[in-house]
């Protein structure tokens, strides 16, 4: 089968001379200081980089096209299988979101993890077979469609298909990240009960050897009660700070008593709270600039930032490229705005 190519409204001819993976090491001129920053910010326990990294509008910024380059066309199959490559060199962490949809395998992880250097730290969403309490009805899950989901919080699971395979790339791993999807009619969507069945769950887990953080998107989990809170904070897993649709901002819940709730923090800016996934895949697809400055998001990040230095704890934020509109290009203007490191 031929090699599919990429072609970004350059035309039949790419502008681009034969080349390859290989044909640069260093970061592109006009990303290098951006790339920096971030590595003094690393310096210091701040790890800041985007959610998922195969976007070919980044070509021409992060991505030096003549890397991608097979019989003088760009091609999908070559940037997609090594540009993670090129982008730890600007990047210092990445929010792995393929996890989340099945166990990767050990062939999976080490292509990855044989890609970054040491230094990166490798954050990756745990398998929604952890984080699903009953399997939507959707053609994606075949058969468990509309089922209740019998691995749910199962710590078992976790270990034995996901932490062991974790174990050899120990020093390139920053955060798990538990993302509990919207929970409606169930007993677990009553803040206490979810919190309850939370701690039976993390209290068999090895919270000591691995940095985990849950994600949640049921707001009366932070606003009802305290027990989330008490329950992240028994077992030193981090709240992920989430700028979602139906959630609180990051600045309001940054706001709630006690959410610093482990030696480290995290940070997701994924939507503009009001906004569904598909109105912001609508407004800023293909993701090539900055179409909306959300200030409130851009506030709460840069106080996750001064927070976790204060306090010398390891923080790791995310950013979305539909946060607002080219997740580059929303880090380099709040990097930009933070002072000298």
């Amino acid at each position: 089968m031929a090699d599919e190519q990429l072609g970004f409204g350059w035309g039949d001819e790419p502008r681009v001379e034969a080349g390859g993976a290989g044909a640069r090491l260093e970061p592109l001129p006009q990303i290098a200081p951006l790339a920096e920053r971030l590595a003094a910010l690393a310096r210091r326990n701040i790890f800041i980089g985007t959610s998922s990294w195969k976007y070919p509008g980044w070509i021409g910024n992060v991505y030096d096209p003549v890397r991608y380059v097979t019989r003088g066309k760009l091609s999908k199959k070559r940037f997609e299988q090594t540009c993670l490559e090129e982008y730890a060199r600007v990047f210092p962490t990445v929010g792995g979101d393929f996890s989340f949809y099945q166990f990767p395998t050990e062939q999976l992880l080490e292509r990855y993890f044989s890609q970054v250097p040491e230094g990166f730290r490798f954050s990756l969403k745990v398998p929604e077979d952890i984080t699903v309490p009953h399997f939507p009805k959707h053609a994606r899950y075949g058969t468990r469609a509309g089922k209740p989901n019998p691995d749910f919080l199962s710590a078992q699971k976790i270990t034995d298909h996901f932490l062991r395979r974790l174990e050899p790339y120990r020093s390139k791993l920053g955060v798990l990240m538990f993302e509990f999807g919207t929970i409606h009619a169930s007993p677990l969507c009553e803040p206490n009960v979810f919190a309850e069945a939370l701690d039976r769950f993390l209290s068999k887990l090895p919270v000591n050897e691995f940095k985990f953080s849950v994600e949640v998107r049921n707001a009366t989990f932070l606003t009802e009660g305290v027990q989330y809170v008490e329950t992240l904070s028994k077992h030193n897993v981090a709240h992920c700070f989430n700028s979602w649709t139906r959630m609180p901002s990051v600045i309001e819940q940054l706001a709630i008593p006690n959410i610093a709730t482990a030696p480290h923090a995290v940070g997701r800016m994924l939507l503009k709270p009001g906004r569904t996934y598909a109105q912001a895949v609508k407004k800023f697809a293909p993701y090539e600039r900055i179409d909306e400055v959300y200030q409130e998001g851009r506030d709460g990040m840069k106080t996750l930032i001064q927070q976790s230095m204060d306090r010398h704890e390891a923080l790791f934020i995310f950013v979305n490229n539909r946060f607002e509109g080219n997740a580059v290009e929303t880090i380099r203007e709040i990097v930009d705005d933070l002072p000298e490191v």
